[in-house]
């Protein structure tokens, strides 16, 4: 995931370049009428291949994606083994009730040692499981089957009942326990009726120790024991992705690289290593999460593989380079632990690929699956911001990897932003190294995605190829599916460089959201795709085996200088700022203010505590983010704009606004953003930001900066202390209209992928260069206003299929406004 925990709160919205707009149904237009763009194919040329694999999903165990959401496993806290280093709200019986005498117990009566806790029940006493939401989701007539570990020093009799506030939702199970050691026990239940609020019960005649509770759903996908959820698992199938990227993320590059073992003191806060999630489930580790709750590792890399086998994915896993990176930011210096994660990665391709005479190979024939997994991709690191201490980590792996297994394609990274310092450097190592492939992560606004389609056209075709391995324009609207799906039209034309692409994050529990956007929504009962799915699935869809080169005439840009107010804010910090002064490019002053007389002149628009005092204004509050006061006139251009700046506590610096238009859109310095490392300029449009240009820098507390703007047209200069620190020019449009063109060899047809992200219909000359084609196409269309939202009852965004005549090799088509069209065009 990009950037640090802040930034992921940072939720956008949408770009300024959507206007809302009735929305047309698709329709050929008359040929009297002047087109507003034009197409042009060049059918006889050959763009790059598209491989299998270009598009892809990208599962990270974030928003509960795996325990309560993709793992079928109905029972929340099955092994009582959450704690507080899960969440500081967290007990060994978090999610259960107990009725009569019942205690957690860590000590050498466990089921194994890396199963460290379990329930002492007392006799004629009970627990009950309130499971994930409301409850626990059964349906009428569906088989669910329970299962637990046992022990009692004398047999007793178990009592198991399914219920909620109504009454019994199944008939009641009784289990006998034999007193022999601890055993698994099992029973079935078939629901009498549906509910989504459902209580699983166990109670005990007699004194006995309980360990993994369980109960799953017999209908999950694929019908497999520890299975998937079905619901969830067939809107990512449906999505027909050419890899699964897994597990992290945040999850592989944060907390102790130590194994779960008593010799490191059973770490709980740990990156995600492999081996602690294969075997048996009542044998496997557990973990605290990094996005605050706990992971039980029943889905682990097996369960990955199978569902990567099944869907037809190629697995792209991800392990740790032993650089912490999310805002941890440590290079870990212990070379013994070094050369053991490079071994435990060998070892994870021997578990995928192995023959069954092999150790880890073994192991996964054990498991069910005695063929291989045909493994050929795999990625070491994520996004670290220290890109000279991790690329010395990346070689040891990567030539550990390829002497053993010289088919692995190796992956690198360039950190967690789409330029700055860190991007540079790190893409500079990975070009002299000749890396095969290096990820890139972003998360902007979608006028950024408007802006920057044309950013791998420049990209150098005989270096490392891309991976662009997480982007999300910040929202879930159909504005910002738009946005993505103009921008996919650039990954496309460049298939040459960016050879993997996956949308991220795909799943978000509505009830546990610790990052948006996400892909794919849901609860306890239900599941629903976004718009932003919606897109990817058209894409993913109707792909292509080759881009048909094509060019297209587009909208004039938006000119005129930057204007807007200017504002002061902070993030985490307190601050104290003076002697404000904005002068225009002729000498007047426009703005002046050294506080004495109060801060009469300033609106605070966001949260925090300001204050006058000593002669300064004050924000107080080091927990409030975005903290926004403004003064000034928003028509303001072409002026100067001084703040003198102290930090007087907190986690971050100074954040100085210019253009400041309202609460959703300005410019602002960030000094010292990013937990105090990094200092960038970011702009926001309708609330979604983007890094305009960034580089590594921190604040002191209590020291006086100066801080100044400039700002000339589109073009604006940045000094710190009297110092050049940077600059940058905004004047890059966000083209609305976009397309691509692709062949697909196996059904003869053209697709031609038009995004019309404007609030007016596209009349469009089409001209196929001469192709020789069917007067009749196939058309799906997204279309829907921009601030359409799926929800669980409503799909706004959803494809519709149509039969479009008078095609020939010219002809016109209107994209409706606000639209996602692809055109098959069978060609003679």
């Amino acid at each position: 995931m990009s950037r640090t925990i802040r930034t992921r709160l940072r939720l956008g919205l949408a770009a300024s370049a959507f206007l809302l707009g009735a929305t047309a149904l698709p329709a050929p237009a008359h040929a009297a009428d002047a087109p507003d763009y034009t197409i042009t194919v060049d059918p006889a040329a050959k763009g790059p291949e598209i491989g299998r694999t270009m598009y892809g999903v990208f599962f990270e165990d974030i928003n509960r994606a795996a325990d309560g959401g993709l793992y079928a496993e109905l029972v929340q806290n099955r092994s009582f083994e959450y704690s507080t280093d899960d969440n500081r709200s967290y007990t060994p019986l978090t999610a259960w009730t107990v009725d009569g005498t019942a205690q957690v117990v860590n000590d050498s009566g466990r089921l194994g040692d890396r199963n460290r806790d379990y329930l002492s029940l007392a006799a004629g006493s009970s627990v009950t499981n309130s499971g994930y939401n409301t409850g626990i989701a059964v349906q009428e007539g569906e088989k669910y089957d329970f299962s637990v570990w046992a022990r009692a020093d004398a047999g007793t009799t178990l009592t198991v009942t399914l219920q909620d506030s109504g009454g019994t939702l199944a008939t009641a199970r009784r289990v006998a326990v034999r007193k022999d050691g601890w055993a698994q026990y099992k029973a079935t239940f078939t629901a009498t009726r549906t509910s989504t609020t459902g209580r699983l019960t166990v109670a005990a005649d007699a004194a006995t120790a309980l360990d993994m509770v369980s109960l799953f759903p017999r209908d999950t996908y694929r019908h497999e024991p520890n299975g998937l959820r079905k619901d969830l698992a067939e809107k990512v199938a449906a999505l027909h992705p050419g890899f699964v990227r897994f597990p992290g993320g945040c999850l592989v590059n944060t907390g102790s690289m130590q194994d779960y073992s008593e010799a490191s003191g059973w770490q709980r806060k740990r990156s995600y290593q492999w081996k602690d999630t294969v075997g048996p489930v009542e044998q496997r580790a557990t973990n605290a999460d990094f996005w605050g709750y706990n992971q039980s590792y029943g889905l682990g890399y097996y369960e990955y593989f199978r569902f990567a086998e099944d869907i037809g994915a190629m697995p792209l896993p991800v392990v740790p380079a032993l650089v912490t990176g999310c805002g941890q930011n440590q290079a870990v210096d212990d070379d013994a632990l070094l050369e053991r994660h490079i071994q435990d990665t060998l070892d994870l391709v021997e578990f995928a690929n192995g023959p069954v005479t092999s150790e880890w190979g073994g192991l996964r024939a054990r498991m069910g699956h005695p063929k291989p997994f045909h493994l050929t991709h795999i990625e070491v690191g994520n996004e670290e911001n220290l890109p000279k201490e991790f690329f010395a980590r990346f070689t040891r792996f990567r030539a550990a990897i390829q002497a053993k297994y010289p088919y692995m394609t190796v992956i690198s990274n360039s950190g967690p932003d789409d330029s700055g310092t860190t991007f540079d450097t790190a893409w500079q190592l990975n070009r002299d190294a000749g890396v095969d492939m290096v990820d890139e992560h972003y998360y902007n606004s979608p006028q950024w995605f408007l802006q920057n389609n044309d950013r791998y056209d420049s990209y150098d075709r005989g270096g490392p190829k891309v991976f662009l391995g997480e982007y999300a324009s910040q929202g879930n609207a159909f504005k910002n599916g738009l946005a993505e799906a103009a921008y996919m039209t650039g990954l496309e034309r460049n298939a040459d460089v960016v050879q993997l692409a996956s949308y991220a994050p795909l799943f978000a529990n509505e009830d546990y959201v610790q990052w948006r956007p996400d892909m794919v929504w849901f609860n306890n009962h239900a599941s629903w795709g976004s718009a932003n799915y919606q897109v990817q699935k058209l894409f993913m869809n109707n792909v292509g085996d080759r881009v048909v080169p094509s060019t297209a005439t587009t909208t004039p840009a938006v000119s005129g200088p930057i204007t807007g107010a200017v504002g002061l804010s902070t993030w985490a910090t307190s601050a104290a700022y003076d002697d404000v002064k904005v002068t225009a490019a002729d000498g007047t002053t426009l703005l002046g203010d050294d506080f004495s007389g109060g801060a009469a002149q300033w609106t605070h628009t966001g949260t925090g505590s300001w204050s006058v005092q000593d002669g300064a204004y004050v924000q107080s509050d080091t927990a409030a983010e975005n903290t926004m006061v403004s003064a000034g006139d928003p028509a303001w251009h072409d002026y100067d704009l001084h703040v003198k700046a102290t930090k007087k506590a907190g986690k971050e610096g100074f954040l100085v606004a210019f253009g400041v238009k309202d609460t959703g859109n300005y410019y602002w310095w960030n000094l010292g953003g990013w937990n105090n490392t990094q200092t960038a300029v970011e702009q926001a449009v309708d609330g979604g930001k983007s890094t305009l240009i960034a580089k590594p820098g921190s604040i002191e507390t209590g020291r006086a900066y100066d801080i100044d703007i400039k700002v000339r047209g589109r073009q604006v200069t940045l000094y710190l202390d009297g110092q050049q620190w940077g600059g940058f020019t905004d004047d890059k449009p966000a083209e609305p209209f976009r397309q691509v063109v692709t062949r697909d060899a196996r059904t003869g047809e053209l697709i031609v992928k038009v995004v019309n992200a404007q609030s007016s219909a596209a009349r469009t000359a089409i001209d196929l260069g001469g192709a020789r084609v069917a007067s009749k196409a196939e058309a799906t269309t997204l279309a829907a206003a921009p601030d359409a939202v799926n929800t669980e009852t409503a799909t706004p965004v959803a494809p519709v299929t149509s039969t479009v005549t008078g095609v020939a090799a010219r002809f016109t088509y209107t994209f409706p406004a606000n639209s996602v069209t692809f055109l098959r065009i069978k060609q003679k």
